[in-house]
């Protein structure tokens, strides 16, 4: 696998930083705007694309991850949020968060009745106030179906399941394929099918016959890549749906299976022998015959060229760009026909000798493939699963890395099967977390604070007319508010607190799922974000000026606690 994907796994989603204000009387946070006010949002619709803009104020600042735009009765071209400003805090570690206006245009290749986009979007102040996760609706003009046009490469977000471009990775995962053990053994055989019974060719036409066959593999690729781009926009749409979604992580588990040996994938053998047969009647040694010869061998796909294959084409059909689409076919054929040039040119000598190393390549393909079904469920499971998932494949990798470095016979091998077996620990810590919570934050978890849970309003109301003589303090909890976190680990296990709380009936909603229940619950306290806690008195009503927004340390917060009237 590549680094990115280790910096992937130790990407999490959501950030903000510690600190407080005070609360009025009408429940209205000194120093905290509206949510609105805070994010500004608007959009307008030009012919096929609308523009989403967010105007944020000072001092407050959006996350890119938690942007999210979907379409209803409507289908979508591609588009990209702008990079953001790298943020870390303690809790949830590196993201990346917009402390200024963004503007972010999607393109609407067709609409159905009522066309509506929904987006969603969360963000924070800098001072340690969280806002619950906010969603606009917005309305579309019909538009008239045709090809997107977009000026330039705009890929789907990362969370929508589509890989990074760039040609690189093709032209490298196709001279990855040809030292598999299906490709690198045919080159020594194909090369002289190229060159015929001519052996004393010149080193000019040799060079020209094996660089026209690779071409005629390449032209075979490049129109698939053309079709199959063709029909993105279509595939894109019914990339909506989860189900397809799941269905395809499923077929791409199967095919990277394949590359482990589990079975093997390929054309029929009838199929197969019929395409063998009519490119050994071209004529070897012909310019006309080899170019043939490479645009059937181009159909031909072995069994380790099915699987990175199928993934690529996958990539390609998201992306919906035809010229985009051919130039990432020709480069991966590009990739898989440079050894043969090389064998072709040079002899066989230059080649490696076969061994258990090309195993190895072959499943390292393996894991490649294996982080596709990965993208396309992130958009299916959300954000915490997603992380679990990196983390599984992050931890089998090193797993299979450190394995692998353990037979090694040469003394580095143990080295580095310690590095791999380090990566592997760091890796696991959010499957570690999932497993184990109390093992990893044993101080954060609200109920070893013995707050009595409640849901909504009418189970508040059931607390507060029940007859009692003490305060009742509600601490309004969600996961996404890092401020919250700092509350349970740091002031609410401190001894001092705990005792000057002891006398409290101490009450907890935890609002991280959003529901309605939880967004009437927060309005009819008038709250506008997160942390807040609120003070009653034994009548059931809020004590005047006592209500605590953002983090306070213990002694702050002791000092702020009201007293029974």
């Amino acid at each position: 696998m590549s680094s990115g994907l280790f910096i992937r796994i130790f990407l999490l989603l959501i950030t903000l930083l510690p600190v407080g204000a005070q609360a009025d009387l009408f429940g209205q946070q000194k120093g905290f705007v509206p949510v609105d006010q805070a994010f500004g949002f608007d959009f307008s619709q030009q012919a096929n694309t609308v523009t989403l803009r967010w105007q944020v104020k000072q001092g407050y600042y959006l996350y890119r991850q938690k942007i999210s735009v979907e379409a209803r009765d409507a289908s979508l071209g591609a588009w990209q949020l702008p990079q953001g400003k790298p943020h870390r805090d303690e809790f949830f570690g590196d993201s990346e968060i917009y402390p200024q206006d963004i503007a972010l245009s999607v393109p609407i290749t067709a609409t159905q009745h009522t066309p509506t986009l929904v987006v969603t979007y969360q963000g924070c102040a800098a001072a340690g106030f969280c806002y619950p996760p906010e969603t606009k609706t917005v309305p579309l003009n019909a538009v008239v179906a045709k090809p997107a046009t977009a000026p330039s490469v705009q890929p789907q977000p990362a969370s929508s399941g589509n890989l990074p471009y760039t040609p690189l990775w093709a032209l490298l995962i196709g001279i990855g394929v040809a030292f598999t053990p299906c490709v690198l053994p045919m080159y020594p055989l194909i090369s002289g099918i190229i060159l015929g019974r001519k052996q004393q060719l010149s080193f000019s036409r040799t060079a020209l016959l094996a660089i026209v066959y690779v071409q005629g593999m390449a032209i075979t690729y490049t129109l698939l890549g053309v079709v199959v781009a063709a029909a993105g926009l279509k595939f894109q749409a019914a990339l909506q749906n989860p189900v397809l979604l799941v269905l395809l992580a499923g077929l791409f588990i199967l095919l990277a299976l394949s590359m482990f040996g589990a079975f093997s994938l390929q054309l029929p053998a009838s199929l197969q022998t019929r395409l063998a047969l009519l490119s050994n009647k071209q004529q070897g040694g012909s310019i006309v015959g080899v170019l043939c010869m490479g645009i059937l061998a181009g159909l031909i796909c072995s069994p380790c060229t099915t699987a990175p294959l199928s993934a690529i084409l996958l990539y390609i059909a998201q992306s919906g760009q035809v010229m985009q689409g051919a130039g990432t076919l020709y480069l991966y054929a590009l990739g898989m026909g440079l050894p043969l040039i090389v064998v072709t040119l040079f002899g066989n000598k230059l080649l490696p000798r076969s061994g258990p190393w090309m195993q190895t390549v072959k499943e390292g393909f393996g894991f490649v493939i294996l982080a596709l079904p990965v993208f396309l469920l992130e958009r299916v499971v959300g954000e915490v699963w997603s992380e679990r998932l990196w983390a599984l494949l992050a931890v089998s990798f090193a797993s299979w890395a450190f394995i692998l470095s353990l037979k090694s016979p040469k003394n580095w091998g143990r080295w580095l099967a310690l590095v791999w077996l380090v990566l592997a620990v760091i890796a696991a810590r959010p499957l570690q977390e999932a497993l184990f919570p109390s093992a990893v934050t044993p101080t954060v978890t609200p109920s070893a604070q013995q707050f009595t849970p409640i849901a909504n309003r009418q189970a508040l109301e059931q607390k507060l007319n029940k007859p009692h003589q003490s305060i009742t303090m509600l601490d309004l909890y969600a996961d996404w508010c890092v401020a919250c976190k700092e509350f349970e680990k740091y002031t609410f296990s401190d001894p001092k607190v705990q005792q000057a709380m002891s006398g409290m009936q101490r009450l907890q909603a935890n609002v991280t799922k959003n529901q309605p229940q939880d967004v009437e619950l927060l309005s009819s306290l008038k709250v506008l974000g997160l942390p807040t806690l609120l003070f009653f008195n034994a009548q059931g009503h809020e004590i005047p000026n006592s209500r605590i927004t953002g983090f306070l340390p213990p002694e702050a917060f002791i000092k702020q606690l009201p007293t029974a009237e």
